[in-house]
């Protein structure tokens, strides 16, 4: 599965924001509505919505819609890509020191 930069990218800058590791973290257990991961958050609706929308746009959740309420939940795909990225690096493993850093 070949992806380009940008994908990798964006995944991973998605990756880099504590509020949204934690909302992975959320979306983990089960599918939720907006409004519940505001209170399992605690954060303000503006702010949630931001970083979902990073989190969207980086392939790393999607949303369906029922009704009035917006339901998000992991799109798995994306997480595959970034691993698969990384098991690449795996391969160095051999060339480095059985102790690299202090």
């Amino acid at each position: 599965m070949q992806q380009t930069s940008s994908t990798i990218i964006s995944g991973f800058h998605a990756l880099s924001d504590p509020l949204r590791i934690a909302i992975l973290e959320v979306l983990k257990q089960k599918e939720l509505c907006v409004c519940e991961l505001i209170d399992a958050l605690g954060v303000n609706g503006s702010k949630l919505s931001f970083h979902l929308k990073t989190l969207k746009d980086a392939g790393l959740v999607c949303s369906r819609q029922e009704g009035r309420w917006i339901y998000y939940r992991l799109d798995l795909v994306q997480f595959i890509v970034l691993e698969q990225y990384l098991s690449e690096f795996r391969r160095f493993s051999q060339l480095l020191p059985a102790r690299c850093c202090p």
